[in-house]
């Protein structure tokens, strides 16, 4: 049976999903202004670009430049399941800046990239963009990574951008505070007045984890001051920024091999 699912975060604006289960409809040619890329999870299809044609298959991302046209349809009105994404220009541009040094969007040399590796992060990706119990930090972080490596790869090379961490300390303080909310990157941004992009690479290169890993390590910090207090684990896990308190009692039991109720008790007298 076909079902189709579209989505979008409004907190991230510059990126769209859909998830096409079972389809066999046929596309004409179109373009989208926006930069996309796709895979197939099952079937095979015969996927155009321009003058340009593969066979799309599971393990390969189709690349799509802006305003270019193409169509990706089965043979023979077989059907498949595939996802796609699109992404806004100039967050593109804001990826791409903090790898090379330029003033406008770079565009990519190939139709396709076929990489087992790549192509397994790109599914997984798209399955935690569709998820609501997934923090704004990690879905971006995950996706402004992504993109980084298909830039890398599938755009000629430019001068590489190598800025300073200078300003990884203050981000380190940004994101230990307010630990309640769910920030996208973008807020930091503005209060950094940085490309976060670059400042995502630099963080993981000097600290050896990733902004997200680095504001959840400080959430269960504060969820331990709260448990030693003996407050309630409910009120804990939303005041630490939980979607609920089965998402607080995994990561806690992850990060510390006990749960919260086993570690709270322990300071109840």
């Amino acid at each position: 049976m076909n079902r189709e699912h579209f989505f979008k975060d409004r907190r991230l604006p510059f990126a769209e999903g859909r998830y096409s289960q079972s389809s066999r409809k046929s596309f004409k040619p179109h373009l989208h202004q926006a930069f996309s890329v796709g895979a197939v999870e099952t079937g095979e299809v015969r996927y155009q670009v321009q003058e340009e044609s593969t066979s799309l298959v599971p393990g390969a991302l189709a690349l799509i430049n802006p305003d270019t046209l193409h169509s990706c349809n089965c043979e023979e009105r077989c059907q498949r399941s595939y996802y796609m994404l699109y992404l806004d220009i100039d967050w593109c541009l804001e990826i791409q800046k903090s790898l090379w040094h330029i003033d406008s969007f770079v565009p990519v040399t190939t139709i396709c990239l076929v990489d087992d590796l790549l192509y397994q992060r790109y599914t997984a990706i798209m399955e935690c963009l569709m998820d609501e119990q997934v923090h704004l930090l990690k879905k971006e972080q995950e996706l402004a990574k992504l993109l980084a490596d298909i830039f890398s790869r599938a755009c000629k090379p430019y001068q590489e951008c190598v800025n300073p961490p200078e300003q990884i300390e203050r981000f380190k303080s940004l994101l230990s505070q307010n630990l309640e909310q769910d920030l996208s990157l973008n807020t930091f941004a503005v209060q950094l007045e940085a490309n976060l992009y670059t400042l995502l690479r630099q963080f993981k290169v000097s600290q050896g984890i990733t902004p997200h890993a680095y504001r959840m390590n400080c959430r269960i910090e504060l969820a331990r001051q709260f448990l030693q207090q003996g407050k309630d684990i409910g009120d804990t896990a939303l005041e630490c920024g939980f979607f609920d308190q089965s998402h607080f009692h995994r990561t806690f039991k992850a990060m510390t091999t006990v749960t919260p109720q086993q570690y709270r008790v322990n300071f109840i007298q």
